[in-house]
């Protein structure tokens, strides 16, 4: 064993890799301590910085004790950009926390309002005035995961819709359907206009 820890092999390509590997766990999970604190999830953020920072001090003790070797600091900036791109990833599979969707339209809205409350989606609708006359401004606070859903009826139901969409820190009262709805998902997206 001491001679594969001391081979000219284990330095050139297994540390490198090593170094790589703990980059982007380590940057994975600063994207998405960093997404815990915006979201304002106290205990978790913690957490999740502790080990990225104890992972992120074995990477860079490697790179420090041999800056001869130039695969050890191209594989800590491997891992920091395939870190970047994997925590943002996770953060969207994760798809925590709740949007505002915001739709403006000059069509008639009402087939979508029913179809959105029909599925338990609450709408809140207000009459507007746009560029070029009335406007219908449709309001619905979703978790992030039913997002699709909705948007997925916008573009059928009103294609030329505009809409705006934001992350919400916190939502109070309102009504939210259970999560188990998700698995309904190809129901709801099938059913046709009346």
């Amino acid at each position: 064993m001491y001679d594969l820890v001391h081979s000219s092999f284990f330095t050139m390509f297994i540390v490198p890799l090593l170094i790589c590997l703990a980059r982007i766990t380590d940057v994975s999970l600063g994207t998405l301590r960093i997404i815990f604190i915006a979201r304002g999830l106290k205990i978790l953020a913690p957490v999740v910085g502790f080990f990225e920072i104890i992972i992120w001090l074995l990477a860079i003790s490697q790179v420090m004790q041999n800056l001869d070797n130039i695969f050890n600091i191209l594989a800590y900036a491997t891992g920091f950009s395939l870190g970047n791109f994997l925590g943002i990833s996770l953060e969207e599979k994760l798809a925590m926390g709740k949007n505002i969707i915001r739709i403006i339209s000059a069509q008639d809205t009402s087939m979508l309002v029913s179809h959105l409350r029909e599925n338990n989606f609450s709408v809140t609708v207000a009459e507007g005035e746009g560029r070029h006359g009335h406007v219908s401004i449709l309001f619905a606070v979703t978790r992030r995961a039913e997002l699709p859903i909705v948007l997925e009826a916008v573009k059928r139901f009103h294609p030329n819709a505009f809409y705006t969409i934001e992350d919400l820190r916190m939502v109070s009262g309102g009504v939210f359907p259970a999560p188990d709805r998700l698995r309904t998902k190809s129901r709801i997206l099938t059913r046709g206009k009346k």
